[in-house]
């Protein structure tokens, strides 16, 4: 890369991902992506937002504490206490930024703030300098930016950099841009603001019109040195600009990018299955690079050029991303050192000796199921064994499913409730409503249920679904995901676990609101 200037990528999954209705991630699940994100080689990982809550605070300091490779950084209000807060939370840091913001539309200041315009930048500077106390890495955003006043924007940035801001961050908030708008709105800010060569412009682009990959690399075509992005495009709304997106398009298309990422592309599909994993939000077969129809080729003639010459319909090779040929052959009588071994190729790294021996448990209990066990399924295993395993208040214990033509199905559940042994029964309009209603019956939750979605792994008719559960109540909402041969039971699991993440996830605030 030595002809090519670097492409900075901050990844928000952690942050803006988790914003997501439903995607909230306890201390030890972000801990997880964060490691392998560290894997993946981002530059940034914005870990959270730590004045929102003592849980987000732990979550952040957990992971300043552990990730050594990439910078860590956590978000902050143009406030004092959020500032400091988030200082505290990246005293571990090996390498450290506080990500500071504020808003500069005219009806963000006037209708949000009911601050003036100089008020606003007052502020603005008085937060970098306070952030410059606590990390020499500091980033300025001024939010809502794609509906600022050009010379307003100039006049903030200037100031800010000055103060100590060493990235600037754009960001289309709203996801209102469109591609030749925003390039030219970085490259008018790189022009016009006199300091503009002491920091790094970066832009944060939301997907509303599903332009925020577009928008984001003509900001980079402009000369934005670091893009602001998410694992399969998670975020709130329509989510963010997609991080395996952005960086196959700069390594894939160097003809038209002065610029290359450093990360380990490799990674990439082992991320994003982990992610989804992890948030219950499943990957469209379509989606670009990390879907499961991304390489696959049905059409005969297309079938035809990729077997004469592979880059007759294919721009990118899938190792490229890390996608792998190999099934997982192994098999009930394999051992647990050549278990190990195939989860390290693929990606999957365990942290302690109990997390394999789970791992491996699971594992023979979906040989005793599965002939074939694919990479697919020893990620969905690894998930399902440490979903939820640091506050399980609620576990099953044995359940009874009856349904057959003409009759009202029944579910009879045994669950562990905070180590208690209780018995639960229901009948519903199916077997998946009867288990849910049976296992109400004895956790009376006063949740609603939002969403239930199912995903075959993989193909065959003895394929692992995966289940995704969304409830909420009094206002949070939470996924819960749960894996299994058998549909039902798996369904019993994503219930079970989003009731679990209720309880331990607790309430936090919203960045872009007041008060904490």
């Amino acid at each position: 890369m030595s002809d090519k200037e670097h492409l900075i990528i901050f990844d928000t999954t952690l942050r803006d991902g988790e914003q997501s209705p439903g995607a909230s991630m306890t201390r030890d699940e972000k801990l997880r992506i964060a490691t392998a994100l560290e894997r993946l080689k981002v530059d940034v990982i914005e870990a959270g937002f730590p004045a929102a809550s003592n849980g987000d605070f732990e979550a952040v300091q957990a992971v300043a504490n552990t990730v050594k490779d990439s910078t860590v950084c956590g978000l902050a209000r143009a406030l004092e206490r959020d500032i400091d807060r988030a200082g505290e939370a990246l005293k571990g840091a090996n390498a450290g930024r506080i990500h500071t913001f504020i808003a500069t539309s005219p009806i963000h200041m006037e209708k949000k703030l009911k601050m003036s315009p100089d008020q606003v930048v007052d502020q603005a500077v008085t937060a970098v300098k306070r952030a410059r106390q606590h990390c020499a890495d500091v980033e300025f955003s001024p939010e809502d930016a794609g509906r600022s006043e050009l010379d307003f924007l100039c006049r903030i940035l200037e100031a800010v950099i000055e103060a100590g801001a060493g990235t600037v961050n754009i960001p289309d908030t709203v996801g209102y841009a469109v591609p030749h708008q925003f390039g030219s709105l970085i490259a008018q800010l790189r022009e016009r603001i006199p300091n503009a060569d002491k920091a790094v412009f970066s832009v944060h682009c939301h997907n509303d019109l599903g332009l925020a990959v577009a928008n984001s690399l003509a900001a980079v075509q402009q000369g934005a040195r670091q893009v602001e992005c998410t694992v399969n495009g998670l975020g709130e709304r329509a989510g963010n600009a997609a991080l395996e997106e952005i960086v196959m398009s700069v390594r894939t298309r160097q003809d038209s990018f002065g610029c290359d990422t450093r990360l380990d592309t490799t990674q990439i599909v082992n991320c994003s299955r982990l992610v989804s994993g992890i948030t219950g939000f499943p990957v469209q077969p379509n989606k670009a690079i990390v879907g499961a129809n991304a390489f696959a080729h049905e059409s005969g003639i297309h079938q035809d050029g990729v077997l004469k010459h592979r880059e007759t319909y294919e721009i990118m090779r899938a190792q490229d991303v890390g996608w792998h040929q190999n099934r997982m052959v192994l098999g009930k009588h394999s051992g647990r050192n050549a278990f190990r071994v195939r989860l390290e190729e693929i990606g999957i790294h365990l942290d302690s000796v109990e997390e394999l021996n789970e791992a491996f448990r699971r594992f023979k209990d979906l040989a005793d199921k599965k002939h074939e066990i694919f990479d697919e399924d020893l990620q969905a295993l690894v998930t399902d064994a440490t979903l939820g395993a640091a506050n399980e208040r609620v576990k099953l214990i044995s359940m009874r499913v009856c349904s057959e033509t003409g009759e009202t199905p029944r579910a009879d559940v045994v669950l562990s409730l905070d180590g208690e042994e209780e018995p639960g029964a229901a009948i519903g309009g199916g077997p998946v409503d009867a288990t849910f209603r049976a296992i109400e019956s004895i956790v009376n939750s006063g949740t609603t249920l939002k969403l239930y979605s199912v995903n075959a792994i993989t193909s065959g008719t003895d394929a692992q679904g995966e289940v995704t559960v969304r409830l909420e109540k009094g206002g949070q909402v939470v996924n819960g995901a749960g894996a299994d041969t058998d549909i039902v039971i798996a369904s019993a699991k994503a219930y079970l676990n989003a009731l679990n993440k209720l309880d331990s996830v607790g309430q936090r605030a919203h960045p872009q609101t007041g008060d904490v």
